[in-house]
């Protein structure tokens, strides 16, 4: 058995060990754990059973674990993403009042088409057409828009009728955001890993024991059904009847794109997996992932991607595909542990959020300030998306700004085509949500 999986996984060709690729296979799950917590959170908010969505996540990141280790070999994880999830639940069902049955069906008709162009091969393509200064604000973006939900969700922000925000009231629950948040950042910068796990946990013991949040009844218990979100996505796919929704479909699919392919590069780098600054085998690993979406949407989540959260496991020395497929059997397990859902609050997860957003906002360090036709679109995006709190709507600035800045530069030409085409779609998704 075990030279069975040495040779599958080729751990001697990789110097890595069994022991080794199981170590790093648990780091990374530790490292991204708390989506098992923050995912229901967040798409709870959309009106969508948490129970339900606990397992969906916990199955659909198993899933995508395991295929990305046995198809594509690389000690990469998958789970729904964080921004994506938010842009689900805030941008899409709350603000754009669109039922989450319909979201949901919008996330499966965005992972067959993201199966579809991997399949044949014009994911590349498409991601390629993208600037790249444009996509490093995106992720910025996302990550600013993160951090304030966590900033709002924990109390540490508020509304305020003159100034729209203000500083919210330092006590009560809010005090579990700041206790998380301070013992969060002080093990991010020592690199524990699993900060942002051991940070939740510790935020969520403070919390019981000050009698901010209840005791739960049990740990183990268990898996909660899936019922309520099990292929509600195909019961609803003829709702995408609007070009409103055509729009936040394509939405779904370009955030996921950059996201994915952000990642993919970056761990591939880290562990030195690029060849020719190519990285082997990169079509499997992007089809694992769309499988996984797929199967997701089905399940009843938000769009599955790849984890930064991925290269804990791989700094301890993980290499093969062993550790992500370890990672997934621990989201099996983890399933039986849902009673903790009720302890894991929105001040809990705040403090997940705003690091998460801390760790995506470093994305603006790529952006080419100097150079105004490009500095501008990419400040819109960034700026847009959490002061219109929606993601989409800050992509709409960037991308029909975009065009409009290059032309001006007398850069026209270095303009993707494609640029040219969002620019149109994102003019008509302004004005549809205008008129509505």
């Amino acid at each position: 058995m075990k030279n069975s999986i040495e040779s599958f996984f080729g751990i001697d060709e990789l110097h890595t060990s069994i022991k080794r690729e199981v170590l790093a296979g648990f780091t990374t799950f530790i490292s991204m754990a708390y989506i098992l917590f923050v995912n229901p959170s967040i798409l709870g908010d959309a009106g969508m059973d948490k129970g339900a969505v606990f397992t969906a996540t916990a199955l659909a990141s198993a899933l995508g674990c395991v295929l990305m280790g046995v198809l594509a070999k690389y000690p990469i994880a998958t789970a729904p993403s964080l921004g994506i999830n938010a842009f689900f639940a805030y941008s899409v069902c709350i603000g754009m009042k669109i039922p989450w049955q319909t979201t949901l069906a919008g996330v499966f008709v965005a992972s067959l088409l993201f199966i579809l162009i991997t399949i044949f091969k014009l994911r590349e393509k498409i991601i390629d057409s993208i600037p790249a200064d444009l996509k490093a604000a995106i992720s910025a973006g996302i990550g600013l828009f993160i951090a304030f939900i966590g900033l709002q969700g924990g109390g540490i922000v508020a509304g305020d009728k003159s100034t729209l925000v203000t500083l919210g009231s330092l006590s009560g629950t809010t005090w579990v955001t700041i206790f998380g948040l301070v013992v969060t950042v002080i093990l991010m910068v020592l690199n524990v890993p699993g900060a942002i796990f051991i940070g939740m946990l510790l935020s969520s013991v403070f919390g019981v024991s000050a009698g901010y949040i209840a005791m739960p009844h049990g740990i183990v218990s268990g898996v909660p059904s899936m019922a309520p979100t099990f292929m509600v996505a195909l019961k609803h796919v003829t709702d995408i009847n609007s070009l409103q929704l055509i729009v936040v479909v394509l939405t779904f699919l370009l955030v996921t794109f950059f996201d994915t392919a952000g990642t993919l590069i970056g761990l591939a780098q880290q562990g030195g997996f690029m060849k020719d600054n190519k990285m082997p085998r990169v079509g499997k690993a992007l089809v694992s992932d769309s499988t996984a979406m797929l199967a997701g949407s089905l399940f009843g989540t938000s769009p599955v991607g790849a984890y930064v959260e991925s290269s804990a496991g791989i700094a301890v020395g993980g290499r093969s595909g062993l550790t992500a497929v370890v990672t997934g059997c621990m989201f099996i397990i983890g399933m039986f542990f849902s009673p903790l859902l009720g302890v894991v609050t929105s001040q809990v997860t705040a403090p997940a959020l705003i690091i998460v957003g801390v760790l995506m906002a470093q994305n603006m360090a790529r952006i080419s300030w100097s150079q105004l036709e490009i500095a501008i679109p990419s400040f819109l995006i960034i700026a847009g998306m959490p002061l219109t709190y929606s993601i989409a709507d800050g992509l709409a600035l960037g991308f029909i700004a975009y065009p409009i800045t290059m032309i001006a530069a007398k850069r026209g030409k270095e303009v993707p085509a494609l640029m040219y085409v969002m620019f149109f779609v994102f003019l008509l998704f302004l004005w549809i949500l205008n008129v509505e």
